[in-house]
């Protein structure tokens, strides 16, 4: 999936996944086109609510080939405004100071992260977290664990990874540290500074 479209996505994760029900149009669509296969249906089916099952369709989606987000949104018939919003988006050069907005104060670059912030950060980072994490030097070994140790719960898992970042670091685990290792991983700025507001 084109790196543009991905991160309309991960902008839109929350609004979409309040008002988008995946089950009735949207999933048999993807199907329809070979963007999804039945196991990936089952995983998103088996989520207990409506807001997890597309949670985890986002979560999918950017690893479905360059055809995934057009197909996408072709499948949001049911959702004309939701595709209108995010086809308006994609239409809107970002202003000159679209990197400037991530500028975040030295203060907040050069402090450790809390376990407040570490687990807002958990819940909000998609299937990339684990790429996050191995680049702030965690071993596939502790990844492993962090993922065995918290099989049910992804939320579990990478806050475990976060944590244990964290304390091996100690006074180097630091916002900016952060910042770098979730640019590397493709994931949008915006996500952090949620998360430190």
């Amino acid at each position: 999936m084109d790196p543009v479209h991905r991160a309309v996505l991960r902008r839109h994760r929350l609004d979409l996944s309040a008002e988008l029900l995946v089950s009735d149009s949207i999933v048999p669509f993807l199907v329809q086109e070979d963007i999804l296969t039945d196991s990936q249906v089952e995983d998103i089916e088996s989520q207990p609510t409506n807001r997890l099952r597309t949670l985890r369709l986002l979560d999918i989606l950017p690893t479905r080939g360059p055809r995934a987000f057009h197909c996408f949104l072709r499948s949001l018939d049911d959702f004309s405004w939701v595709r209108d919003r995010l086809l308006q988006e994609l239409q809107t050069p970002p202003g000159p100071s679209s990197t400037d907005a991530w500028q975040f104060p030295d203060s907040v670059l050069q402090r450790v992260p809390s376990d407040r912030e570490l687990s807002r950060l958990a819940s909000r980072l998609g299937p990339e977290w684990e790429s996050v994490l191995l680049d702030l030097g965690l071993s596939a070994e502790a990844l492993f664990r962090c993922r065995s140790d918290h099989s049910l719960s992804t939320h579990g898992a990478v806050l475990a990874g976060l944590v244990q970042w964290r304390r091996s670091e100690g006074r180097k685990a630091t916002v900016q540290r952060l910042l770098q290792s979730l640019q590397v991983a493709d994931v949008h700025p915006s996500i952090l500074q949620d998360v430190l507001m």
